[in-house]
């Protein structure tokens, strides 16, 4: 069977990876659709070898189509605005914005961690945080065997993150030319900042992904604290990730756990310095973890090193699976 599919904010960056990650993994697609602003409206993209124009984002252009799936990376507001009136018209959503994370009533997924929450949608699914993404694929394992009492995250994320204005500003910064997307220069630079400050000091990046991290893992009590910045890196986030788990481990155990662990390679063998790197990460939709090493400062303490393609497993990628999903579940 073959599903209509709904690309909206298509000429965007996260908007273009789900072009080629569908293309990539032979999604089943009977008839395309993309959708952007009017601005953009009317540009040609190519799929599988043909063109399609990008139509204007307006519900008199959706109204009259039999869709399936509806992709979002568009922004927020595009979301809380039109995600409902695709909805209304029968379709699935599946929003890589942040404007339907924190509903109760809407599922927050990823599909190697939560996939039974998609099972309760009403028509609109949220795509988690890229950094929330990779980080939980790598603790869920843990926390299924283990438990996990408090959690640490520092991050050091590529500047795809921002969208093409990030990019552009590391690509261009090279050349000496001024911040456009950024309050500072990113080329040789690191920002100790993502999103804009909140009253407790905190960036929106760094509650989004302890809040959410809550939710996928469905404990409203597991303590987490987060710093997260920005790196002069195209793409791939990178994560330190210390969480100190319920239970007493073995080291060898871990390492197993992760071997054995879907959708993740363990690199890690310091003797001849191989550890997860952007660079390794790059065009791949697993979740690279090394480093791992006990915490001796805390009892039952890990450290890790998590590294993940922030457009494709942190966004794209992981839309994609959550559609696969259902249509596994249909079948």
């Amino acid at each position: 069977m073959k599903y209509n599919v709904a690309v909206v904010g298509a000429t965007g960056m996260v908007g273009n990876k789900f072009l080629e990650i569908l293309e990539e993994r032979n999604f089943p697609i009977k008839n395309l659709y993309l959708f952007a602003s009017k601005r953009s409206a009317g540009k040609n993209l190519t799929f599988k070898g043909k063109d399609f124009i990008v139509e204007e984002l307006k519900e008199e252009n959706i109204k009259n189509k039999e869709i399936d799936f509806a992709l979002f990376s568009a922004g927020g507001s595009v979301s809380l605005q039109y995600a409902p009136i695709f909805s209304n018209y029968g379709i699935t959503v599946i929003d890589n914005s942040s404007a339907w994370r924190m509903d109760p009533s809407i599922p927050l997924v990823v599909p190697e961690v939560n996939p039974e929450d998609i099972n309760w949608n009403k028509g609109i699914i949220a795509n988690p945080n890229c950094s929330t993404i990779q980080a939980v694929v790598a603790l869920k394992p843990l926390y299924e065997k283990y438990g996990i009492k408090r959690i640490v995250y520092s991050t050091y994320q590529a500047v795809s993150g921002a969208g093409m204005g990030g990019f552009s500003d590391l690509k261009e910064g090279y050349n000496g030319t001024a911040p456009n997307k950024f309050p500072y220069p990113i080329a040789g630079n690191i920002l100790p900042h993502i999103d804009v400050f909140t009253d407790n000091g905190y960036t929106k990046e760094e509650i989004k992904m302890i809040n959410e991290t809550q939710k996928i893992l469905h404990n409203d009590d597991l303590r987490i604290t987060a710093t997260t910045a920005r790196v002069p890196v195209f793409y791939g986030h990178s994560e330190s990730i210390n969480v100190e788990l319920e239970k007493p481990f073995d080291l060898k155990d871990i390492f197993e756990l992760y071997n054995d662990a879907e959708n993740i390679i363990l690199k890690d063998d310091i003797e001849n310095l191989v550890y997860p790197m952007p660079i390794d990460c790059e065009g791949h939709d697993q979740v690279f973890i090394g480093r791992i090493r006990r915490d001796f400062s805390i009892e039952n303490g890990l450290n890790l090193w998590v590294v993940a393609d922030n457009i494709r497993k942190g966004a794209a990628t992981n839309a994609v699976q959550i559609a696969e999903y259902i249509i596994n579940q249909n079948k």
